[in-house]
């Protein structure tokens, strides 16, 4: 294989001879080309009557995988390039910038598709198929592919191209992502200006149209998608009950089920004083214990009839309630009683209420994948130029697969 030429003759040795920096790197950048991931985004990029002296391909990969090392700017390749006798030729920063400028709307299509490809190529190298989603001390159904989207503020320190001021009162940008619970992976993002909203319905569409792209075909019957409070949105949920074939052709099609925060509105506080003290069942921690303190309950039946069918057929309301934490603020309602509470919606119709609340609550961990693809790339973006960072964004989410605390890599058997 072309693109793996630089790796012949290279060798791992423990006896402290040769030692180089970022060594860790020649495994990374060798898996992009083990996979196939380097030669599928070369393909991608190529333009006719353009032979570029380092191969575009090759120039997003090295970008992949000097973030993955810590890298927080496209100067910082050069921590590549110090390296010749080890990774061979790196392309210079400036032509890093030129390959991501180059990178427009009709080659972010080809490099989507091309990661798309390797994923699907990767997932099928995995022994035992696609590790099941945990909740609550269980797995999940090993079919069922979750998928969790959410948003987050990253600060630009200086001028660029559509930073605005956020809802935070910072600066800078909102990116929306969506990452497979599964595997950690980071499937599909879209960088916004900073005063994007956070439940902005089309932005939600469009990204996990994007995410469910990239999930291979094989793997698209069943999927679970989880958003906080943000996605509670007319226009959201009805697109997603619209995905869910199953039910129209008999038990075949996709399947997919929602779990997305709720707020807790006159109507949803009315049908609360209704719930009779028998009704509130026992909530349970991430481990499948009861958790002390903190109760679940149904609260669909009790909610006025029109406001039920304002909302898509089948939606399921969940209340829990818990005792505050010191210090925590409560509205009215709250104070009244002393518990605080927190809905969320689901068209999921087989499960005991307890653990539907368990795995919404789940969607927690999103915010440890937003940490990590922060401290990846995404927590600080190189231009001025926006398209230029629409890219890095691209790059961010296009490191060679690997899946952290699973235990293998996925190479190709030879």
């Amino acid at each position: 294989m072309k693109s793996t030429a630089w790796s012949a003759g290279l060798s791992v040795s423990g006896d402290g001879t040769g030692v180089v920096a970022h060594a860790g790197s020649v495994a990374v950048r060798l898996l992009a080309d083990r996979v196939g991931l380097t030669d599928r985004l070369s393909r991608a990029l190529r333009r006719r009557g353009f032979t570029p002296r380092h191969d575009r391909g090759r120039v997003l990969v090295d970008v992949a995988t000097m973030i993955t090392a810590g890298g927080e700017a496209i100067a910082d390749i050069d921590t590549l390039r110090h390296q010749q006798d080890v990774l061979g030729a790196v392309a210079s920063a400036p032509t890093v910038w030129r390959a991501l400028d180059e990178v427009g709307p009709k080659a972010l299509k080809r490099i989507e598709s091309a990661r798309a490809g390797t994923r699907a190529r990767v997932w099928g190298l995995v022994p035992g198929g696609l590790p099941a989603s945990k909740v609550a001390g269980t797995t999940l159904p090993a079919d069922v592919v979750v998928l969790d989207v959410d948003a987050t503020i990253v600060v630009a320190h200086s001028e660029k191209e559509q930073a605005t001021r956020t809802f935070k009162k910072t600066f800078g940008y909102h990116p929306i992502g969506v990452w497979c619970d599964n595997s950690g992976e980071f499937l599909a993002g879209s960088l916004r200006p900073g005063n994007a909203g956070s439940n902005t319905t089309s932005d939600h569409i469009q990204v996990l149209t994007a995410a469910i792209a990239q999930v291979p075909a094989t793997h698209r019957k069943r999927l679970l998608v989880r958003a906080d409070g943000a996605g509670a949105s007319h226009g959201l949920l009805d697109w997603l009950t619209s995905l869910n074939t199953a039910r129209e052709h008999g038990g075949r099609g996709r399947s997919v089920e929602y779990s997305v925060g709720f707020a807790i509105t006159e109507s949803v506080r009315d049908a609360i004083t209704l719930v009779p003290k028998k009704a509130w069942t026992p909530a349970i921690d991430a481990d499948g214990d009861v958790r002390e303190h903190a109760d679940v309950v149904e609260i669909t039946g009790l909610l006025p009839g029109t406001l039920r069918e304002a909302w898509p057929a089948g939606m399921r309301v969940i209340v829990r309630r818990e005792h505050p934490h010191p210090g925590a603020q409560l509205s009215l309602f709250e104070e009244r009683d002393g518990w605080r509470y927190q809905a969320f919606v689901t068209n999921t119709t087989i499960g005991q209420v307890g653990f539907l609340e368990a795995r919404h609550r789940a969607h927690a961990r999103v915010e440890d994948r937003i940490r990590v693809a922060k401290d990846t790339g995404l927590g600080r973006f190189p231009s001025r130029e926006y398209a230029i960072n629409h890219a890095w964004l691209t790059v961010v989410r296009s490191p060679p697969t690997c899946w952290p605390g699973y235990g293998y890599s996925p190479y190709p058997r030879t």
